[in-house]
């Protein structure tokens, strides 16, 4: 996270713009052109404002004259509101077993669909007692059911694997937008024209 005195060194400005040239822009946003600094340090100095570095990588770099402190402030405001917009993706885990019940399987159901529609990550923990690891196929069966049924909202993330006596499975939210399906019309209708269409499907490799 940048501070404003961060900032402010790893900005270059006024006199600790060592270089001989820069390309200027003035306080109205007009392309002066490749000047001299100290020429362009003075018509800065004139208006009362700084000469501020804002594109250290081009040769000469790219300087403008502005109010140094105001653009601090400003590049200050735009980080934190991006960092506001950052949200943090949570891994939320759900515990069943091979013997759970209808209730609390759509109890736990519920929770799962919860946490992936507010955008976190889903682990599915399925656990085995004893001798419940011999039955292997029912616990699999549960994770099944349990996919399909928010396949809707998520996607499978990795698989991973049997751990112990634990299998895990990790889930997403989907985030890629669903295409709109073509209408029975659409598909039926050709784009050159029926006779056109009737020889590119005679001919599939013609042009």
């Amino acid at each position: 996270m940048s501070t404003q005195q961060d900032l402010k060194r790893s900005i270059r400005a006024n006199e600790r713009i060592r270089v001989l040239e820069v390309r200027l822009i003035d306080q109205n946003g007009k392309q002066v052109g490749v000047m001299a600094t100290k020429d362009a340090l003075e018509l800065a100095d004139r208006a009362g404002l700084d000469l501020v570095e804002v594109a250290s990588e081009a040769r000469p770099p790219v300087c403008r004259i502005l109010d140094f402190g105001k653009y601090l402030y400003d590049i200050g405001k735009k980080e934190k509101d991006a960092r506001k917009k950052q949200k943090v993706i949570a891994v939320k885990e759900v515990k069943i077993s091979p013997k759970i019940g209808e209730h609390d399987y759509q109890t736990k159901l519920r929770s799962a669909i919860k946490f992936i529609e507010r955008g976190d990550r889903v682990k599915l923990t399925m656990f085995f007692r004893g001798r419940e690891i011999t039955h292997m196929d029912i616990g699999k069966k549960i994770i099944a059911r349990f996919a399909q049924d928010i396949s809707d909202i998520a996607e499978l993330e990795k698989d991973g694997g049997l751990e112990g006596r634990q299998l895990h499975m990790y889930y997403i939210p989907k985030v890629l937008a669903v295409k709109k399906a073509p209408t029975p019309a659409e598909e039926k209708k050709p784009e050159g024209g029926k006779e056109g269409t009737n020889a590119q499907a005679q001919n599939p490799k013609s042009s």
